[in-house]
């Protein structure tokens, strides 16, 4: 295991999506930042079942940073409970994990 992790959210359009991405990859928060969709999602919201289109940020960044980055997400997020789950990388290329920390390094 990893000392990093991959932190996901989603949003409700791609404009919200890509700006969470920069404040994060801006702050070196994160060391990249994926932006995939849109995808659909069905959830219970206030009693009632929703169906909506959102697209997914997947940051990639040290696992000691996770508080900061948390915070910045739901500082900048639209939704009153966003989704936000933190996940292991197990392992990966040596070259892409110093890439990684390097980024999330520097100031």
């Amino acid at each position: 295991m990893t000392d990093f992790i991959q932190v996901t959210t989603t949003v409700d359009t791609k404009e919200g999506a890509q700006k969470i991405a920069e404040i994060l990859v801006k702050s070196r928060l994160a060391a990249c930042v994926h932006v995939s969709g849109p995808i659909s999602s069905t959830y219970w919201w206030q009693g009632k079942l929703e169906v909506a289109e959102e697209w997914v940020c997947t940051a990639k960044t040290r696992k000691e940073l996770y508080g900061a980055l948390e915070k910045a997400l739901q500082t900048a997020h639209p939704y009153a409970v966003p989704e936000i789950l933190a996940l292991p990388i197990l392992d990966g290329s040596q070259s892409y994990l110093d890439w990684l920390l390097a980024e999330t390094t520097r100031q």
